[in-house]
């Protein structure tokens, strides 16, 4: 399809890009449901490795199967597929070119108790595999933040360098943080403008609550009187605070839920603003027919 004035306009905002990367953002944003639109819905596929299994495919077993993934993305015409190396590994060759790969370069896992993620993967992998992105977790206020940093922006040089664009998944968590934290507004808008400064083409969050969690930055919430009362004002704010709206900024799904429950996210979301959702459990853990009708639900939202 032709390049829209939309996706022209986001490719725009990138200025030290090469055009390979910006070849492979224009992949994602031309690709599906929402091509042109500016909007992505992306699926990821990386909670057996955060999970285990059993608690991420035993609820519907066809998505033991690397393959069904990459199905369900095509056929609910989503934006993009993101997954660990082995995963995309094992459909690398039969999807070839059907839908934009992000290959998950780092990784945690249950069985750990450290705030941090271990590098999985290269650079070298995701060129090999045909990726259009590399994507990456950050973990915010861990003792292990400043590592993941300096890891991050030496991928970053290096996927750029390859015309690679570069997703980081930007999750604070770490011994300052309590679970209202970890996605109170202020929490949130500080990891993706973090993401942002760090380099990141697509930043992924957490749907922020109302909760203020340091009290330097409560202070000014509310001499400045930013609105944080509903979904849509805190969502407006953290793309605002991710270079004024310059940076594609997308939400996850969250744990799963009723679809009820998701559709009013996703509502929230869509008024607020968003680029966009990246959703795995709540779609991959249902029946495939249901979960493609609930993919295209979420798309139409997003396409207003």
């Amino acid at each position: 399809m032709a390049t829209t004035s939309r996706v022209k306009e986001i490719l725009g905002w990138y200025e030290s890009d090469n055009p390979g990367t910006k070849a492979n953002l224009a992949r994602f944003l031309n690709q599906g449901k929402l091509a042109g639109t500016g909007k992505l819905v992306i699926l990821p596929v990386d909670q057996g490795f955060e999970h285990g299994p059993a608690r991420s495919f035993a609820a519907n077993p066809a998505a033991y199967d690397p393959h069904y993934h990459f199905q369900l993305a095509i056929d609910a015409g989503l934006s993009g597929y993101a997954a660990p190396l082995g995963m995309i590994e094992a459909g690398a060759d039969t999807f070839a070119g059907q839908i934009p790969l992000i290959l998950k370069m780092n990784s945690a896992n249950s069985l750990a108790v450290q705030k941090d993620q271990a590098i999985t993967a290269s650079v070298e992998d995701a060129l090999r595999l045909g990726c259009s992105a590399i994507g990456f977790t950050i973990y915010p206020s861990s003792d292990y933040a400043f590592e993941q940093f300096e890891e991050i922006s030496e991928l970053t040089r290096e996927a750029k360098a390859a015309g690679l664009a570069v997703v980081v998944w930007s999750y604070p968590r770490g011994p300052e943080l309590d679970k209202a934290g970890e996605t109170a507004i202020d929490i949130c808008a500080y990891a993706a403008h973090i993401a942002a400064l760090l380099g990141a083409h697509i930043i992924k969050v957490k749907p922020p609550t109302e909760h203020l969690s340091l009290p330097a930055a409560k202070k000014v919430y509310e001499e400045q009187k930013i609105d944080v009362s509903t979904l849509p004002a805190r969502i407006r704010h953290v793309v605002q605070s991710s270079f004024d709206g310059k940076r594609i900024v997308i939400f996850s799904g969250g744990e799963a839920t009723t679809k009820e429950n998701l559709l009013t996210t996703i509502r929230g979301l869509a008024e607020g603003g968003a680029f966009g959702s990246i959703i795995g459990r709540n779609t991959f853990q249902r029946p495939r027919e249901e979960a493609l009708a609930l993919l295209d639900e979420i798309i139409t939202i997003f396409k207003g």
